[in-house]
């Protein structure tokens, strides 16, 4: 049986509350043996999430906008150079079997966008989308969390409904 990928997307410029929350749920994804993939970046949300997986013994991919890794998390078991720019937000929530959104700018509402339209659910941690959403939570793919304890709880709930990956 395959592991659960769960993909972490939010800003490569983040507060230290997002970074700490990223850095917290990034430990509590390893701790269920899932695997944790995000933008790959050595900034952000995505380097606090990847440093907090990879310190609870967890599996990192980063899938990089680049053609090199020059700006890769030193956290991640697996690099994946798309040098697709932005376009790599499709790659990361296609890849990914639940999307958890921590706050972020343009980028990172592409991804919940990319998500939502591919039908994956997506977790908002602490970050709000507004109002025009709100079909998507009455739809069942929209989800939202105040904590990352409750994120993981969540995805471990959506992931069952998955067919238990």
């Amino acid at each position: 049986m395959r592991k659960p990928v769960i993909g972490v997307m939010g800003g490569s410029s983040a507060t230290p509350s997002v970074t700490a929350m990223a850095f917290e749920l990034g430990q509590r994804i390893a701790e269920r043996g899932w695997i944790l993939l995000n933008g790959g970046r050595s900034s952000g949300v995505m380097a606090a999430s990847s440093k907090g997986a990879k310190q609870a013994g967890g599996m990192v991919i980063g899938v990089l906008p680049d053609k090199s890794s020059a700006k890769a998390s030193e956290d991640l078991d697996i690099v994946i150079m798309t040098g697709m720019g932005e376009a790599r937000n499709v790659i990361n929530v296609l890849s990914s079997d639940v999307v958890i959104a921590c706050p972020g700018q343009l980028g990172t509402r592409t991804e919940v966008n990319f998500a939502l339209s591919a039908k994956r659910n997506v977790i908002l941690l602490q970050f709000d989308m507004g109002e025009s959403y709100d079909k998507y939570q009455r739809r069942g793919l929209l989800h939202y969390a105040d904590s990352p304890k409750e994120a993981v709880e969540l995805t471990a709930e959506l992931l069952q409904g998955l067919g238990g990956k």
